[in-house]
């Protein structure tokens, strides 16, 4: 079995073990009639502010005896769950009619907590056998008043269950808020509140094994197939037209100049050399910074390489909804299992660069990505404990972490650094390197880096941006996102892409003469990452309803960690791809 096949398979393994964890206590979910079935309230928030979420019981809810925390997965605490044992008692076909659980008279400053909660849209999130409910806490009325002063604030008192079974299986489970049973918030003043719920169970013939369908049909509606489907045909146009018009001019031109310079040789020699043929002593000399470039396609490669692996497991069904915190088990367990493949690359590639401090470009590698993804983290942390949210990492996690990055990720590391120092692999320039590097001509200022990179960034980025919006709407909010066949055929769209116009912008330059294309190949690669972040700016502000330092400080600073591995994974593949094409066009000639 071939090592990344291996790796896969215990990733796998691993993610399925962490799935476990997060199951219902009754890990069959068999009951018999009477039976008691898990329900745990888990979080409540402003709808709109996905990040800022708190416990259930943070809000004035009667609190019953005997409160138990759920033991949580990684996963799931990466991902602010903090669940709890809630304060209804659903048992096995058990019915219930109006039945007070509590009654409770709320003080003004209760009263004031509930107003607020419901005038920021409060949902709260509870898991039934692993089923999740949701629902909003209360309600305004506006009933056509203007003035904000004139809305009357109300919450629900009443929740009415409808649960669905199959013989000895919970199948569905919906919640409805009683409209009728209303608790009026509007003034200080305090007041007596009577909370009540109802249970109804019936027989259905769906499957227990198809019961999760339900959320996962919803991303696959057939208008939103169709939107999908347009996208990538959109995309796949967009791809054929770039592809076939690149490949047809670079075809066309390159053949002329293989020709000409064919005649050249075969005419006088002394005749002075233009083009790209002229600076073949200096297309393959170092770039500078070696150690940076480098540790850039190290962790680029790593990035890669770790998205891959998440579009593996998502298109074997590991990431189902609601299957909470799979998804950041995977991303911690597979970055930590990939990091010898970044020191690895970045240390093989700068020995290739005759670099000679391989140590100091290991830690380099390592702090590229995780540096500023730590500072990012260490920064909205302290935002989400002073707002006392369920994004506030526990200390027990963050040392889980640390150990991770200390026990698995460095020594990774550094294993890979020492075989990609040992690999002795050299350098392959079709091309001799003269002494002295050749002056560049002066260029017009189109063919500086920052146009070069808009115009290599604006591509690849139409061809994701419809696809952007559902991802954005399923990270940012409450959308579900299941369709990752579709996911994974624009990614490869956007690399070929990527690779194109990356492999274009780097024959237009050497064309001109610039032989420093290193640097600039990676840099028109990664460009869309940038184009990503401007997206972000246009989604917040356009297409969502997020507001408040704290979940615009989580949006901005996650975000800006995603678009930079996407920079680093991007510029990776656009510098690939250029290298391969300057060796082929180079080993096509004769040079002296």
């Amino acid at each position: 079995m071939k090592p990344p096949a291996t790796l896969l398979l215990f990733v796998g393994a691993l993610i399925f073990f962490s799935a476990g964890n997060v199951s219902s206590d009754a890990s069959d979910h068999r009951y018999k009639e009477g039976d008691s079935v898990p329900l745990y309230a888990n979080k409540v928030g402003p709808f709109h502010n996905p990040s800022e979420t708190y416990r259930y019981f943070d809000l004035p809810f009667c609190v019953p005896e005997g409160v138990k925390d759920k033991k949580e997965a990684l996963g799931e605490v990466l991902n602010g769950d903090r669940l709890v044992s809630a304060p209804y008692k659903l048992n096995f076909r058990d019915e219930k009619d109006s039945e007070t659980y509590c009654k409770k008279k709320l003080s003004r400053e209760e009263v004031e907590q509930f107003r607020r909660a419901v005038e920021k849209d409060y949902y709260f999130q509870m898991y039934y056998d692993d089923l999740p409910i949701w629902g909003f806490i209360g309600k305004v009325d506006k009933e056509s008043k203007s003035d904000p002063s004139e809305f009357k604030y109300f919450l629900y008192k009443h929740i009415q269950f409808e649960i669905l079974y199959n013989k000895d299986r919970v199948i569905e489970i919906n919640a409805r808020m009683d409209p009728h049973s209303l608790l009026d918030l509007t003034e200080d003043k305090e007041v007596d509140a009577e909370f009540m719920y109802t249970v109804k169970w019936k027989e259905t013939e769906t499957p227990f094994e198809k019961r999760m369908d339900k959320y996962a049909m919803s991303s696959s509606l057939p208008h939103h197939l169709e939107i999908h489907w347009f996208s990538i045909i959109n995309s796949c146009v967009t791809v054929l037209l770039l592809t076939g018009f690149l490949a047809t001019i670079l075809m066309r031109v390159l053949k002329n100049d293989f020709m000409k310079y064919a005649q050249d040789e075969e005419a006088a020699d002394d005749q002075e050399e233009t083009g790209w043929k002229y600076i073949h002593g200096d297309v393959f000399r170092f770039p500078k910074h070696k150690s940076l470039f480098a540790a850039s396609l190290g962790s680029g490669t790593q990035l890669f390489t770790l998205t891959i692996f998440i579009f593996m497991l998502s298109l074997v069904g590991v990431f189902y909804p609601y299957n909470r915190g799979a998804l950041f088990t995977a991303l911690v367990v597979i970055y930590a299992l990939t990091s010898g493949i970044a020191g690895y690359t970045a240390s093989s590639f700068y020995c290739q660069l005759e670099g000679k401090n391989w140590v100091r470009n290991l830690l380099l590698t390592g702090g590229l990505f995780c540096g500023p993804l730590f500072l990012t983290f260490c920064f909205l942390n302290t935002v989400a404990i002073a707002y006392s949210a369920t994004a506030a990492l526990p200390f027990g996690t963050i040392v889980v972490i640390v150990l991770i990055w200390t026990l698995v990720t460095s020594p990774l590391l550094v294993l890979g650094g020492i075989a990609g120092k040992n690999s002795k692999a050299e350098f392959q320039a079709p091309v001799r390197t003269t002494k002295y590097p050749r002056e560049i001509p002066p260029l017009p200022w189109y063919r500086s880096a920052i146009p070069q990179m808009a115009m290599a960034g604006f591509l690849p980025f139409s061809a994701i941006y419809i696809e952007l919006y559902y991802i954005f709407a399923s990270v940012w909010g409450h959308r579900i996102y299941t369709i990752y066949s579709i996911l994974f055929i624009v990614f490869i769209i956007l690399l070929i892409v990527t690779a194109f116009i990356t492999v274009a912008l780097t024959y237009f330059q050497l064309a001109a003469e610039d032989h420093e294309w290193w640097w600039r190949s990676f840099l028109c690669g990664g460009s869309t990452g940038l184009f990503i972040y401007a997206y972000c700016l246009y989604y917040y502000y356009a297409r969502s309803d997020m507001s408040g330092f704290m979940q615009t400080s989580f949006f901005f600073g996650y975000m800006a960690c995603i678009c930079y591995g996407f920079f680093l994974m991007l510029g990776t593949v656009g510098f690939r791809a250029a290298l391969l094409f300057v060796r082929h066009i180079y080993r096509s000639i004769k040079c002296e």
